[in-house]
């Protein structure tokens, strides 16, 4: 690690620390330098300095880096180490282009399978998103993954809803990072309009397809998200080879 992990020097007082909560304790510190910018996004966290810099073992370091990679902050890149997330635009479109199928899939299943419970775990975050136009954008973040959660957990699919948490987690991350260092605050403001067209449609109120939903959704907060998925190929190649094949095949069937 360079000088700049000198950041976290002093940060830390172990000697008031319960062991019981020790990785707890290490989590909110290094989450709190990297959204305040102490830890600058990108930078690598290595394991041993971390925890000879602390006067901690390895064992709940290790934990707590895990911890945050769950939370999406830190992503592990086979061969080079743990680093603070930090999405290049293509990256952060890709991904966007496979919310688009997920996210489109989780709503169908969402609509048809969600209780009476769900509905009132959704409506009570949209309230919530109504009601709390001026939050953090860390709070802001953290009611716009529970909303999406929630949707991804009434699909009935366990395989689709931990593949959209391992897919847009570090997302939701970046983009928070991203706000926050550039002091581009305010995404709590239209948290309600972007998810609302969402609760519609999972209400059966909405005539959209649930792509065109998504795609609305994403919309708000990113420019063309459909970039890298087959939205935006062209009108041939849409229809073209697969197609024509398809054709050729039925009629040559008895």
């Amino acid at each position: 690690m360079s000088a700049k992990s000198n950041s976290l020097t002093g940060l830390l007082d172990t000697e008031r620390m319960d062991v019981r909560t020790l990785k707890e304790q290490i989590v909110k510190l290094v989450r709190g330098a990297i959204l305040s910018g102490k830890i600058r996004t990108g930078e690598r966290l290595n394991e041993s300095e971390l925890a000879r810099e602390l006067g901690l073992s390895r064992i709940p370091v290790r934990e707590a880096l895990h911890k945050l990679q769950e939370q999406g902050l830190v992503v592990d890149i086979p061969r080079r180490g743990k680093f603070v997330v930090n999405l290049s635009e293509e990256q952060t479109q890709k991904i966007n282009s496979l919310r688009l199928i997920l996210e489109s899939e989780a709503l169908r299943l969402c609509r048809a399978k969600i209780t009476s419970e769900g509905l009132a775990s959704l409506q009570s975050i949209v309230n919530r998103m109504e009601d709390s136009l001026e939050v953090s954008e860390i709070e802001a973040s953290g009611l716009d993954l529970e909303f999406h959660r929630i949707i991804w957990r009434y699909t009935g699919n366990e395989y689709l809803a931990k593949t959209l948490e391992d897919v847009t987690v570090q997302l939701f991350a970046h983009r928070v990072l991203w706000r926050i260092n550039r002091e581009m605050l305010g995404w709590a403001a239209i948290l309600p309009n972007s998810h609302r067209m969402i609760w519609e449609y999972i209400q059966g109120k909405s005539k959209k397809s649930a792509e065109e939903v998504i795609l609305e959704h994403l919309s708000f907060r990113y420019q063309n998200p459909d970039r890298f998925s087959s939205l935006a190929l062209p009108k041939e190649d849409h229809n073209g080879p697969l197609q024509s094949s398809f054709a050729i095949t039925r009629s040559n069937t008895p």
